[in-house]
């Protein structure tokens, strides 16, 4: 995990390379690597999508999943994140802790996730160990330990020195690959500097460890306490692994992943301080006794295998053929086939076992964040015993609600625009290829606006739609239209108007007669629909069917209201005479009633209500003047700025109509650290100027 353009899918390539997986190393500029898969991603250069991996090292399996560093993805972090152990946090050791940086680490901290740090681009120019490190301490909050020191900086960089074992790693300029380097003990003769350096590190790390780690201050304090130097390697490995597990502290290790140096020790720090799904000691695991667990993560659609369904495995084992239950749907569906992902290309396999993540085929109602079990039966079993064991403690809590493994959080949208195929008969294409979408995707939503009957896309950011446009072109074959979102503006009448109507009609040999006398209001109250009265001496004598000819008539003339043709709401009509000539049909006294209403309507004084956005933003101090002025330019209304650790929170309120785009705007003013989130709030009358401005963009004068 990390910012974008960190390293991480370069890292992974090299993991995969080294550990024998590919035959070639792949580069992410020339598009040919094994993770980015996708073709936006290929043409990008960027991750979109995450993708697992499994591979083996000196003995170990490895999952691994490769995630993307844009913030319009940031759900595919989340739901990786919430389902593995352990995490390596990539940064790019010129620029230090990043804006997404904090996002993926603060997502690592929720789910209490183990994690190594691994500086890359040490062969970058501007390249600095000690400022990354430094900004992992401050920005992070973390406690580095130093596992590595680098041999040079920048373009001089050709190596690293293993604290722990006092040796330093050279990997020879002559070797392609990187596959050959040499480890050498530090001795006085050779290289005295860096001995010396390495010595007081060594020092350093151990008092740090020992700080926290109780176990391990006793064994230095006991028998070390004198020379620090004959202090085994392996004692010190096993406090450093304690203390990672813990979350205390955070190892760092540096290298250059396209220059490939420094990811073989790397691999073996993953092995060496990161959990094994045994290490993982999660609480629900106890009342399943070895029966199937398992939460589905990440759904795939393909083309010919139908919804491709990802699933850690908790306890059990899945097997190809077998039938299992879903606790969120309460559904039973039959598994027919179980792949082991490798990216793009899966291999099939007769079963696979707790702590694997597996690809399953054959799931068709499966979605992100569900629980599966290998039957109804086996849960209810499971949550007898979860009641028996910890009763006490959960009696609160219903019986499903307590085997259900918490779900994946869904960020809220904060980018919308609308969607239109390019004919009427393609729309059940398009929705088609839009659900498939969203279930792949759960932070894209789709909604049907009432008001303007248009499809509204709602994602997370500008590039997260543009891809999802681009994947309904490549893979549905739609041509669609992306276009601003319609604001529903809403109208209504600042004062009191009478009006009268008549309407006479002779159709053949009937007489439609018809004379209204009506008065349109405020309404004292807020009210979408017209508030509808009849005076005393109309009242009485209006037989049932007059009296819903005359309700329909106003309601239909409220629909379209006479400043910008949207619902007018907030109205009271008080039907003062109504004169009906006999055998006057009721289609006639409702086209007259709405007639007359929108005479009155046009002769009163008339506003529009615009949509108003309840808006949260979250940004450092730094740019909170930026940030503060650019809401100003959007008329909007700051209610209240909290602290909130370093941050501050905007409170506020601003016009949907100035809202689009804004997500974009707002990382560009404050270089991707800020964040927000947005509710519709009410409808608020628009102040004169803002209002004749917009009518005269409506009627094309500006």
């Amino acid at each position: 995990m990390a910012h974008i353009d960190a390293g991480k899918t370069t890292t992974t390539e090299r993991i995969l390379y080294y550990s024998g997986y590919t035959r070639s190393l792949g580069d992410v500029d020339d598009g040919d690597t094994v993770t980015d898969f996708m073709a936006q991603e290929r043409e990008r250069g960027i991750t979109i999508q995450s993708a697992a991996v499994t591979f083996d090292w000196k003995g170990y399996r490895i999952n691994l999943i490769d995630t993307p560093g844009h913030v319009d993805f940031t759900l595919e972090v989340e739901r990786c994140l919430r389902v593995l152990d352990g995490a390596v946090a990539v940064f790019d050791a010129s620029a230090g802790v990043e804006a997404q940086t904090l996002t993926v680490w603060r997502q690592a901290d929720k789910h209490k996730i183990p994690r190594i740090c691994f500086l890359n681009k040490m062969d970058k120019i501007g390249a600095s160990f000690n400022y990354a490190v430094e900004s992992i301490r401050e920005k992070l909050k973390a406690k580095p330990l130093l596992l590595q020191l680098p041999i040079g900086e920048a373009k001089t960089f050709k190596g690293v020195v293993d604290v722990v074992c006092k040796e330093k790693l050279i990997w020879s300029p002559k070797s392609d690959d990187g596959k050959d380097f040499e480890r050498k003990p530090l001795l006085e003769m050779s290289d005295p500097k860096l001995l010396k350096e390495t010595t007081e590190a060594r020092n350093a790390l151990i008092e740090q460890v020992a700080d926290l780690d109780d176990e391990f201050a006793d064994l230095v304090l006991g028998e070390f306490s004198e020379n620090f130097d004959l202090l085994p390697a392996e004692k010190l490995q096993t406090a450093i692994r304690r203390v990672t597990l813990a979350q205390t502290a955070v190892p760092v290790l540096c290298g250059s992943a396209l220059k490939n140096k420094g990811v073989q020790p790397l691999l073996d720090a993953i092995t060496m301080y990161l959990p094994s799904p045994e290490e993982r000691n999660y609480e629900f695991l106890q009342w399943y006794k070895g029966d199937l667990c398992a939460l589905a993560f990440k759904v795939l659609h393909d083309r010919q295998r139908g919804p491709l369904v990802f699933m850690r495995i908790y306890s059990g084992m899945i097997k190809p053929q077998l039938a299992v239950h879903n606790i969120n749907g309460n559904c039973t569906e039959r598994i027919s086939r179980l792949l082991l992902p490798f990216a793009d290309q899966h291999i099939e396999i007769p079963s696979l076992t707790a702590g694997n993540i597996a690809l399953t085929v054959g799931l068709k109602h499966t979605s992100t964040g569900d629980t599966i079990v290998s039957s109804k039966s086996s849960a209810l079993a499971a949550a007898r015993r979860a009641e028996r064991e910890g009763g006490k403690k959960h009696s609160q809590n219903s019986e499903a609600e307590r085997l259900l493994l918490a779900g994946v959080e869904i960020p809220e949208p904060v980018f919308f625009c609308t969607i239109e195929p390019p004919s009427v008969a393609k729309q059940p294409d398009l929705d088609h290829a839009l659900k498939c979408l969203q279930r792949e995707d759960p932070s894209l939503k789709v909604k049907l606006d009432p008001d303007s009957g248009q499809t509204v896309l709602c994602g997370m950011g500008e590039l997260h739609i543009e891809i999802i446009h681009d994947r309904i072109k490549r893979e549905y074959g739609l041509e669609t239209y992306l276009g601003p979102l319609q604001v529903a503006y809403r109208e209504t009448i600042l004062n009191s108007v009478r009006a009268t109507d008549t309407l006479d009609r002779t159709l053949g040999d009937r007489r439609h007669l018809v004379t209204v006398d009506l008065e349109a209001k405020p309404a004292e109250t807020s009210s979408l629909l017209p508030v509808i009265e009849f005076a005393e001496s109309v009242g009485e004598d209006l037989s049932q069917a007059s009296r819903e000819a005359v309700e329909n008539g106003i309601h239909s003339a409220c629909v379209q209201g006479p400043l910008l043709g949207s619902p007018v709401q907030d109205v009271a009509i008080t039907l003062h005479s109504l004169v009906i000539h006999p055998g006057t049909s009721t289609a006639m006294i409702s086209a007259c009633v709405s007639r007359c209403i929108q005479k009155a309507l046009k002769k009163a004084d008339k506003q529009i209500l615009e949509p108003l956005m309840n808006l949260e933003v979250t940004v450092t101090r730094d740019y909170l003047s930026p940030v503060l002025a650019d809401l100003a330019q959007r008329r909007g209304n700051i209610q209240e700025i909290q602290t909130r650790q370093d941050n501050k929170v905007v409170i506020g309120f601003v016009p949907l109509a100035e809202i689009m785009g804004y997500s974009t705007v707002l990382r560009t003013l404050t270089s991707g650290s800020a964040t927000f989130a947005l509710e519709l709030s009410n409808y608020q009358a628009m102040n004169p100027q803002d209002q004749s401005t917009l009518l005269g963009r409506r009627r094309g004068l500006s």
